[in-house]
């Protein structure tokens, strides 16, 4: 949902004096292709590539997708997958014949158990192999995926790795960038009562050599209007466990904190809203935070970054200490 008004916030990123912005959302949907380049001119070897002529084979030829049991075949001996078997209102694709009886194509998935190839994500640096009916599981978790677009502003379809990924925030959702590991954001909302499902602010922040994207929006929990505020790093899982943030709201003696970790990209934006996995404020909370009248909104929400690093003793254990940007 896109806000009539503009939403105005003041950033500080460590030395960087304050300055007022105004912020207005780009709805734009995109669909253009992820680029793939080739990792390091990696070439496949001949006997695997997925280009073979039994690789061919065992491609549906309504899907394109590779084929995995039950494989169905026509009378004619062409085959399909079992997805597409229920699309095809029983004729095949290649001769048009009924398809008849549910034949299986046994011969062809014994031969898809002896095939070894590699991931589909090799031209992206992943170097593993693995048996046919394995690959397609890998894939669904392999680290050199590509990652999808993390803007919530809309329902955007880019993909890619991490530079792409930053340069399409900056130029097609034009996305504030900053430089530094602490934040400090006023936002400002002339009606705060217009809080129903809408996304509000990303920004993404460079620091410790990673990108990490700080999310804040409004939204209803449980028929309350409530204000959140959270990070996402833009990774994988495992390396996001790195890193910790921290993010403090308060005024008039008062104030709220919120410490945790940041959240890797791979999850959504709406599965770490719905998690409640940030900083939560309600809206009277948030109003008596912004002063004045409390008729519009202002609240500064104020925070840091930092990395953990960990010192072997002689011990096993280890103890984690910050490590905390200059």
């Amino acid at each position: 949902m896109e806000l009539e008004n503009s939403v105005e916030f003041v950033s500080t990123v460590d030395t960087v004096e304050e300055q007022e912005i105004s912020h207005h959302h780009n709805n734009h949907h995109f669909n253009r292709p992820f680029p793939g380049k080739p990792h390091n001119n990696m070439a496949v070897p001949a006997a695997i590539a997925p280009a073979s002529s039994v690789y061919e084979l065992l491609e549906c030829p309504v899907c394109t997708n590779s084929m995995y049991p039950p494989i169905h075949q026509c009378r004619n001996g062409h085959t399909l997958c079992s997805s597409c078997k229920t699309r095809v209102q029983n004729r095949c694709p290649t001769c048009r014949q009924e398809l008849g009886d549910d034949i299986r194509c046994l011969a062809l998935e014994k031969v898809a158990e002896s095939l070894e190839l590699p991931c589909r994500y090799y031209n992206l640096g992943c170097l593993e192999i693995f048996p046919y009916y394995s690959k397609l599981k890998h894939e669904g978790v392999c680290n050199f995926r590509p990652y999808n677009c993390p803007y919530t502003g809309s329902e955007c379809t880019v993909a890619g790795d991490i530079p792409f990924l930053v340069a399409h925030l900056r130029d097609d959702h034009k996305v504030d960038m900053h430089a530094g590991c602490t934040f400090n954001h006023r936002y400002v909302k002339s009606n705060p009562c217009e809080v129903e499902n809408a996304t509000w602010m990303l920004t993404v922040f460079h620091c410790f050599g990673q990108y990490f994207c700080l999310h804040f929006e409004a939204f209803q929990l449980s028929m309350a209007p409530v204000y959140m505020a959270f990070l996402r790093f833009m990774g994988d899982e495992e390396e996001s466990r790195n890193y910790s943030y921290s993010l403090e709201a308060g005024a008039n003696g008062r104030k709220v904190i919120w410490e945790g970790t940041p959240r890797s990209i791979r999850d959504s934006h709406r599965k770490v809203r719905d998690s409640h996995d940030g900083l939560i404020i309600q809206r009277n909370m948030a109003l008596f935070f912004s002063g004045g009248d409390r008729k519009e909104l202002k609240l500064r929400v104020t925070g840091r970054i930092w990395k953990e690093q960990r010192q072997q003793h002689n011990t096993d254990a280890g103890v984690c200490i910050p490590n905390l940007c200059s």
